[in-house]
């Protein structure tokens, strides 16, 4: 019986964290005059969500737990934000006071901040490139939950949040977009029908380096003295 071979599904989920952050982190820095987030729920519902979603199980498929774990989880956060951010069906925001919603969302981003930082304590033994998606994104959620912890009247009852660690958020949580899109770049460019590969700086001390240096010890052995 042939073995089924299962094509890498972390460039795919990565894809999705990416562009949808792209385009939050965008309009948290307010690009091009844009501070309206609701062209956010259709990528954050479909591609940010479903589709990063679906890749996290395809990698339970193929056995990597850090992938799954984190692709899903993302996933599970875009349609989250999605569902928070649709006007009038879940009624979510209207349910609060407008500083009362600014203090959960809040504890919304604070608890992601938390699980962020776990999962970039996983990448510490793994590559440079890998690391810094997490890393800029933790900051950017510590940004963006302090943001809302610490809002200011806009008009009258109305808070928004902090302009200032909101524009943070924005650009770390830009860093971490372009991070992902790197690195789902290096696991496409990983194939056989690319011309050039990208590195990803694998620290010294990860089992990846540490499997090299095994490779590299028998071939000098092999290389008598001059």
């Amino acid at each position: 019986m042939s073995k089924r071979n299962i094509a890498n599904p972390s460039p795919l989920g990565l894809c999705g964290f990416a562009f949808t952050t792209f385009l939050l982190s965008a309009i948290n820095m307010e690009v091009l005059d844009v501070t309206h987030s609701s062209i956010v729920i259709s990528g954050a519902f479909a591609y940010g969500g479903l589709v990063q979603l679906c890749a996290g199980m395809w990698e339970m498929a193929v056995g990597n737990t850090f992938g799954a774990t984190s692709l899903s989880s993302f996933g599970g956060f875009w349609i989250a934000i999605a569902i928070i951010l649709t006007p009038g069906g879940f009624e979510i925001e209207s349910s609060y006071t407008s500083l009362e919603f600014n203090h959960a969302f809040s504890l919304f981003l604070f608890g992601w901040f938390i699980f962020t930082t776990l999962l970039l304590l996983c990448t510490l033994s793994s590559s440079v490139a890998q690391c810094s998606i997490f890393l800029t994104l933790d900051i950017a959620f510590l940004c963006l939950a302090l943001g809302r912890r610490y809002p200011h009247v806009s008009t009258g009852q109305t808070y928004a949040p902090h302009y200032n660690l909101t524009y943070a958020g924005g650009v770390f949580g830009m860093l971490s977009a372009f991070a992902a899109w790197y690195n789902a770049l290096a696991g496409i460019a990983a194939s056989n029908h690319t011309f050039f590969k990208l590195p990803v700086l694998h620290f010294p001390w990860s089992e990846h380096t540490r499997l090299q240096r095994k490779k590299m010890k028998p071939m000098e052995q092999t290389v008598s003295p001059a």
